[in-house]
């Protein structure tokens, strides 16, 4: 297959938005269905690398790794013209199956039980609030966590809205 004519057309405005989000396939339609329900997202650069929003934070150890993520979130924030900035964390609920954890932070974290690296994430969240200057720069920050119950249904738990620049500021 050399060639395959899509039937679509490039789109030369940028959406003004970035998600940072796991690279976990398990997750995708589940990403793409809460931001446009929840958030009336459909368009948006993508930055998916393993940890999501948490491979900002080096949650104690992967300083140099989390540094240079956060300054590539902030050029990408800075060359897109990013307003909103998304970031997302998952794993298990309290009562979800351990095998849902993030596969980054089973790494960053081999040692920890689920409830550890539960907290590590809010730890993380907190963390990154107090350096939101090195990777959002102006952009309005969400945070959020898909959490898979016992069933393996999925939730979404909100870690951190900005409150809007204005009453009228829509996610779209």
């Amino acid at each position: 297959m050399d060639y395959v004519a899509l039937g679509m057309h490039w789109e030369p405005e940028r959406p003004h938005i970035l998600v940072v989000a796991c690279s976990d396939g398990r997750l995708q339609e589940a990403t793409d269905a809460f931001l446009a329900r929840a958030l009336g997202v459909r368009q948006y650069d993508r930055l998916y690398v393993p940890g999501g929003g948490g491979a900002l934070s080096a949650s104690g150890r992967e300083f140099i790794r989390a540094g240079q993520l956060r300054a590539e979130c902030r050029f990408l924030v800075e060359a897109h013209h990013v307003d909103h900035l998304v970031l997302l964390f998952h794993g298990p609920a309290v009562d979800g199956p351990a095998e849902s954890a993030c596969a980054d932070y089973r790494r960053k974290l081999s040692w920890a039980q689920v409830d550890q690296l539960r907290t590590q994430q809010d730890a993380d969240v907190r963390d990154l609030m107090m350096r939101r200057n090195e990777f959002a720069g102006d952009a309005e920050l969400s945070v959020f966590r898909f959490e898979v119950g016992r069933d393996g249904a999925l939730a979404v738990r909100t870690m951190h809205v900005d409150a809007p620049a204005s009453p009228s500021r829509s996610f779209a």
